[in-house]
């Protein structure tokens, strides 16, 4: 578009009252965002602090810092050329789900087979690398994919990951802290779902960070220590103070290409989840009365992601759900843009090391454990009532997969692995370790396959559902799904399985008769009758 349509001499403020609401209730979002990755990468990932403090926040400030300026300065834009007044900038940030998909199905399983923090961060650099790629082109690819894949499928298979990677290990130490961790969860649950609002619209998130910070240093002087907090390690934790500027580590990036295999696999669907999720959240903005170029909007999710990540960053840039919200708030530009400098000072500077040694990690993770509830049921809410069992069955691969890891886990504390103690031992004492390896191989992809498949076989579209087992078996073949890696013939005997699927919905699809639709799909019609088909 050309600046000559603009409404001539109309200068839209660049600050207005209600951009401090809408700063405090997005600022506190994006900095919790923050806290939650530096926790990832420190606790989950295990990496120094020099890595996540000296190079890795400060890559992602100024990724946040540069998506927050673009919005607002897409925002001006709009309203200079609308000549409006209540033009709202579309919130962005760290993509949430990525965040956890990033950490948990990309640098973990990395971090143990290679026991070294960097080539984990490496991974996640790539991982990004190719995103960034998928989110140029997705333009073109997205619609596409959203076309021919149910959504239940691929909510279906991220629910899996909610469920296992991203909500069970958070709610364990919630209850092994309780005292802050149960007590917090409540905190945000009662805000995020419940409506509770607090003092002054505080948001949840910063209410149970601070409470949890309280009871850890309350509890810490009458000596009992709830959080793990020491003074130590807060003293410790202000010599990160400082000025700390991202390099270019395009180096890392490309030493990640050889962890290409595990990459792919997940790194294209969640491309494509994520472009669906961008499309999702600028069609809000245009309900809400600002239509932004969904192109360009995609474009620079993509070209921000990709400078983040050459510069260190393993996290991918989105746009954000919610702009309806903060433009209800009274938020216009400059929350945004402000939000965005906050989050560059905060990284720069250090300060992010501090907050981190002054809060118990304990009552952060209940924010996991809420956005763990919220992709699991989401699966469920913005899918047909109907595709539920296939919903459930896209779990199944993720479940496997974490179950083989605590099975590992255990058996690698004892100083021995599965194949030392033996498959037959093991499934004599009811442990099918072989089963759960195969059934969670590319667990991601094997989830969006069996959910695509199950789907199409309930909406009675056999030649799809077929479609979908040929898909399979291909992948399979080739290692993406069911096997330990990529290469020609692994699992076969899974590949053939999968085509003797596509056989079998073929010949029905020709021959069958139907049952009538049960609208309920509460039970069948043989079992509500209580006699079988032949009778």
């Amino acid at each position: 578009m050309s600046m000559s349509n603009s409404v001539v001499g109309f200068k839209p403020k660049l600050w207005v009252a209600g951009d401090l609401n809408a700063f405090f209730g997005f600022g506190t979002n994006i900095l919790v965002n923050v806290l939650v990755l530096s926790g990832l990468l420190r606790f989950v990932l295990k990496m120094p602090d020099q890595l996540v403090f000296g190079r890795i926040l400060p890559a992602t400030g100024l990724m946040l810092f540069l998506s927050t300026m673009y919005y607002a300065w897409l925002a001006y834009r709009l309203a200079k050329k609308e000549g409006r007044t209540n033009v709202c900038a579309l919130p962005s940030g760290v993509s949430v789900p990525h965040m956890f998909v990033v950490t948990f199905v990309i640098m973990l399983p990395i971090l143990g087979k290679t026991h070294d923090p960097i080539q984990a961060w490496e991974a996640g650099l790539t991982w990004v690398f190719i995103q960034s790629f998928v989110l140029m082109a997705g333009g073109f690819i997205a619609p596409w994919v959203r076309k021919i894949t149910p959504r239940a499928a691929l909510l279906g298979s991220l629910a899996g990951i909610s469920i296992t990677f991203i909500s069970m290990s958070p709610a364990a130490q919630i209850f092994s802290t309780p005292v802050i961790g149960v007590i917090c969860f409540a905190v945000i649950l009662a805000n995020w779902f419940g409506g509770v609002k607090y003092f002054g619209g505080v948001p949840g998130g910063l209410v149970a960070i601070v409470a949890g910070s309280i009871i850890a240093w309350g509890s810490n002087i009458f000596g009992m220590n709830f959080g793990g907090l020491n003074w130590g390690s807060l003293a410790g934790s202000v010599a990160n103070f400082g000025f700390s500027f991202p390099i270019p580590e395009v180096g890392h990036v490309f030493h990640g290409f050889q962890f290409l295999g595990i990459i792919l696999v997940t790194a294209i669907p969640f491309g494509i989840y994520d472009l669906v999720e961008a499309m999702d959240n600028v069609e809000s903005a245009h309900a809400a009365g600002d239509s932004f170029p969904t192109t360009r909007v995609l474009t620079a999710d993509g070209v921000i992601s990709l400078i983040g990540c050459l510069m260190g960053n393993p996290f991918i840039n989105a746009v954000y759900i919610g702009h309806p919200g903060w433009k209800a708030m009274g938020g216009r530009m400059g929350y945004s843009a402000l939000t965005g400098i906050m989050i560059l000072i905060l990284s720069w500077f250090g300060i992010i090391a501090v907050m981190m040694a002054a809060i118990p990690v304990v009552a952060i993770l209940p924010i996991l454990l809420y956005i763990g509830m919220l992709i699991g049921s989401q699966a469920f809410q913005e899918s047909p009532k109907a595709h539920a069992p296939a919903i459930i069955l896209a779990f199944l691969p993720q479940i496997a997969a974490w179950g083989k890891g605590q099975i590992d886990n255990a058996l690698g504390a004892a100083g021995t692995n599965a194949h030392a103690v033996g498959m037959d031992h093991l499934l004599q004492n009811g442990v099918n370790y072989h089963g759960l390896d195969i059934l969670g191989g590319g667990a991601t992809l094997a989830g969006i396959i069996l959910g695509a498949i199950t789907v199409f076989i309930i909406d009675r579209q056999l030649e799809k559902a077929a479609a979908f087992a040929v898909a399979g078996a291909i992948l399979t073949f080739f290692g993406f799904i069911h096997g330990e890696a990529i290469g020609v013939g692994q699992s076969v005997t899974v590949a053939v399985a999968y085509l003797g699927v596509a056989v079998v919905l073929m010949i029905c699809a020709r021959y069958a008769e139907f049952l009538p639709h049960h609208h309920h799909h509460d039970v069948s019609p043989e079992l509500a009758t209580g006699r079988g088909p032949a009778e």
